[in-house]
């Protein structure tokens, strides 16, 4: 998921652009309890690309439901940003389909088939392939192309976590959402 969203934002920035936005706005995006938010996803990685998800060992699954959690209570907190509730309803639905498989995300054996890779992963990944699904549709059923750097596969709740995240950054770039006041050009007052 994490290239997908980075795909998102990249292409959020560049809509942005191309319609007229600035990125100096970006900065002035008010976004409450983004230290979750960043906390959430750099224990995600930890757990995926680290040996901490081998080491916490059957804990791991339950991990990452709990970075899932926390990661959705600081995006709820944030639903006056034009977006974000995308955001969180996708989020949200990866966590159900999580939590109903154990603290996995199933892959759709044509989508892992479509990228060219076996079900042997060395350590937890939270992608599982899985014999009795729950909520199947939620699950991981897409491919990336392979042609895209670090393709990989997606569910509906990251095609909704995406698109979500490149709204907030097209309006924000607009003007558009909680921003901070501009700041003043050197030597003004505020009165």
């Amino acid at each position: 998921m994490a290239m997908f969203i980075l795909y998102a934002v990249l292409a959020g920035l560049v809509l942005g652009l191309l319609t007229g936005g600035a990125t100096e706005r970006l900065g002035r995006l008010t976004i409450h309890w983004g230290l979750l938010i960043a906390v959430g996803m750099v224990a995600q990685l930890a757990l995926f690309s680290t040996p901490v998800g081998g080491a916490l060992g059957p804990w791991a699954p339950w991990a990452y439901a709990a970075t899932n959690a926390v990661v959705l209570i600081a995006v709820a907190r944030n639903l006056r940003v034009p977006g974000l509730a995308l955001v969180l309803v996708g989020g949200a639905s990866n966590a159900l389909a999580i939590v109903a498989n154990g603290g996995y995300m199933p892959v759709a054996p044509a989508a892992l088939a479509a990228m060219g890779r076996s079900a042997g992963v060395a350590g937890y990944s939270n992608s599982k392939l899985m014999a009795d699904v729950q909520l199947w549709p939620l699950t991981d059923l897409f491919a990336m192309p392979t042609w895209v750097p670090a393709a990989n596969v997606f569910s509906v709740g990251d095609v909704l976590i995406g698109v979500g995240a490149a709204i907030a950054i097209v309006a924000a770039m607009h003007g558009r959402g909680p921003l901070q006041p501009a700041p003043l050009p050197r030597g003004a007052s505020a009165h």
